[in-house]
C-alpha cells in the first residue's frame, strides 16, 4: 500500500511532487510542493526520497500521520492518510479531438489493459461519428504480453498472429493469436510511438504496421524484443535470463541491442547494418528488423533548450507553479488555460534571484578547446582570441528567457494545470500543442494519404517539427 503520490528531495526535506487524483494523498488534501516534515512523529529531515518512500509504503488500511508545511500557510499542519493499494489506471484519458478523431492515451500494459482500451473505444464510438482513432503509446515501456494481443484484437480480427516467442527450448516458443472478432477492423487507426515505447508497446505498433491495419507516427521505438524469466538465487538475489525473442507478424524481431556480438571490452552495441534484414507487411510494404519499430510518418522529437532543461531539473517551474496555485483558487479548464504575458512576466520576476546558471553547447565546446589547447601547451597562442570569442558567446539568462519563451510557456502550462487537474489535466492541456497528434489527425482525415501509406503506393514524408539543433536535449 501507499499514499498515491510522487515525491522528490528538495533541500533538507522531501516534498510531494504530484498527488494522483482519486488516491489517498489527494483525497486528504495534500498538494504538490508540500514539504514532509514528519511521519508518525519522526523527523524526515535529511532523509532521501527512497527512505521516505519506504516509510510511506506498507500495509494497506494503516493510517499515517504526516506533518507538512505548505507555501502560503503560516504554520505546519498534520494530515491523517490511510494507505491504500495503489493501482494506476492504464488509460488516464480518452476523448475526441478536432476532426472527429478519437484519442486514447495508454500508459501501462497491466491487467485488463485490453478491456480498458475496448471500453474506451466503444464509448467513443457510441457517442461520436468517429473519422479515425489515435492510440498513444509514447513513453509506454510495456507490460503484459497477453494484454498487447488483447489490445490488437480491438482493431484486428480473430485468429490473426500478433507475436511469436521463439527460444532455444521448444517450451519457450509460442504463437499468440487474436481470439475474438474485432470491435472495428475498418476505422482508420494511427498509433503514436517514441523512443520510450518498448516491449508490449512495440508489439502493438509492430503488429498494426505488419498487418497494414494502421499508420505509425512518431519516432523509432526503443527496440526491446527479449523474453526474460527471473530466477531466484540465494542471499535474496535474482538473475534475469533471456529465454526467447519476440517476432511480429512479418517475421522480424524488434530487438535493437545485439548481445551475441560484443566488442573487445565486452560491450554490446546496436545491431549492425550488415545484419539488418528486410521483411514485408501484408500489403508488401518493406520493413526492417534490428532496431525497434520505424514509424510510417517520422517526426523529430521535441528539443529543449539549455535554459528550459535547467528550469525543469532545478524544479524552478515546479516551485513557481506551487506559488501560483497558492494565490489562485481556480483556473479555466485545462484545454482553455494559457500562460499569458502577465503570468510569464511574473515568472521572470520570480527567477531574478534564483540560481539557474548553465552552459550552452557552444560554451561547453569552448571549455573543451581551452583544455585541449592547454594539454598541447599552445593555449598562450590563442588565449586572446579565446577570450574574445568567449565574451561573444557568453549567454544571457534574461535574453534566453525571451528567446525560448514559447517552449518555457508550454512547460509552465503543464505544471500549473497539474496543480488543479492532475495527470488528466496534463494530457488535456498538451493536446492542442502536440505536433505528432496534429500530424496523426491530418493523416487520418486525409483518407487518400492514409490509404496510400498503407498500400505502399506513396512513401510517407518525414516531417520535422521546429527544434533547436544547438543547446537542446530531447524531451
Amino acid at each position: 500500500g501507499g499514499i498515491g503520490a510522487l515525491i522528490h528531495k528538495s533541500g533538507d526535506y522531501v516534498v510531494i511532487s504530484e498527488p494522483y487524483e482519486g488516491f489517498p494523498a489527494q483525497k486528504v488534501g495534500l498538494k504538490a510542493g508540500d514539504k514532509i516534515l514528519e511521519i508518525g512523529g519522526k523527523s524526515m529531515k535529511d532523509k532521501n526520497s527512497d527512505e521516505v518512500s519506504e516509510i510511506l509504503k506498507g500495509q494497506p488500511g494503516v493510517e499515517l500521520q504526516i506533518k507538512v508545511v505548505r507555501i502560503g500557510v503560516d504554520d505546519p499542519f498534520v494530515v491523517n492518510v490511510l494507505r491504500e493499494e495503489i493501482k494506476i489506471p492504464n488509460i488516464p484519458y480518452f476523448g475526441v479531438l478536432k476532426g472527429d478523431v478519437g484519442y486514447i492515451k495508454l500508459v501501462n500494459f497491466t491487467q485488463n489493459a485490453g478491456a480498458e482500451v475496448k471500453k474506451a473505444f466503444l464509448e467513443l464510438k457510441a457517442n461520436h461519428e468517429l473519422k479515425g482513432v489515435i492510440l498513444d503509446l509514447r513513453g509506454n515501456g510495456g507490460g503484459l504480453l497477453n494484454e498487447a494481443v488483447n489490445i490488437c484484437n480491438v482493431f484486428v480480427d480473430e485468429k490473426q498472429l500478433i507475436v511469436s516467442t521463439k527460444g532455444k527450448l521448444s517450451s519457450k516458443s509460442q504463437d499468440h493469436l487474436t481470439r475474438t472478432p474485432a470491435v472495428d477492423n475498418e476505422i482508420p487507426l494511427a498509433v503514436l510511438i517514441d523512443r520510450g515505447s518498448a516491449s508490449a508497446s512495440e508489439i502493438v505498433a509492430g503488429a498494426i504496421q505488419d498487418l497494414d491495419r494502421g499508420v505509425i507516427v512518431g519516432q523509432r521505438s526503443y527496440g526491446k524484443g527479449l523474453v526474460q524469466n527471473v530466477i531466484p538465487l540465494s542471499y535474496n538475489s535474482q538473475v534475469k535470463i533471456t529465454v526467447a525473442k519476440y517476432y511480429i507478424p512479418s517475421g522480424r524481431c524488434i530487438q535493437s541491442i545485439d548481445y551475441f556480438h560484443k566488442d573487445e571490452n565486452g560491450n554490446s552495441g546496436k545491431v549492425p547494418d550488415s545484419l539488418i534484414a528486410e521483411f514485408k507487411t501484408r500489403n508488401g510494404r518493406v520493413v526492417y528488423d534490428g532496431g525497434g519499430i520505424e514509424p510510417d510518418v517520422t517526426m523529430q522529437p521535441m528539443k529543449l533548450s539549455k535554459i528550459a532543461q535547467t528550469l525543469v531539473t532545478k524544479y524552478l517551474l515546479f516551485d513557481y507553479a506551487n506559488l501560483y496555485a497558492s494565490k489562485h483558487s481556480s483556473i479555466p479548464p485545462a484545454e482553455e488555460f494559457e500562460i499569458t504575458d502577465d503570468i510569464y512576466s511574473d515568472l521572470m520576476a520570480f527567477l531574478k534571484d534564483k540560481n539557474y546558471d548553465y552552459q550552452t553547447s557552444t560554451e561547453e565546446s569552448l571549455e573543451k578547446l581551452k583544455a585541449s589547447a592547454k594539454k598541447d601547451n599552445n593555449f598562450d597562442v590563442i588565449e586572446q582570441e579565446y577570450e574574445e570569442l568567449k565574451a561573444k558567446v557568453l549567454h544571457n539568462k534574461s535574453e534566453d528567457l525571451v528567446t525560448y519563451k514559447d517552449e518555457i510557456k508550454l512547460l509552465l502550462k503543464d505544471e500549473i494545470v497539474a496543480r488543479y487537474y492532475y495527470q488528466t489535466g496534463r494530457i488535456v492541456a498538451s493536446l492542442n500543442d502536440d505536433p505528432e497528434i496534429a500530424k496523426a489527425i491530418e493523416v487520418l482525415n486525409g483518407n487518400e494519404m492514409y490509404l496510400a501509406i498503407l498500400d505502399g503506393s506513396v512513401k510517407p514524408p518525414k516531417v520535422e517539427t521546429e527544434a533547436e539543433e544547438d543547446d537542446s536535449e530531447e524531451y
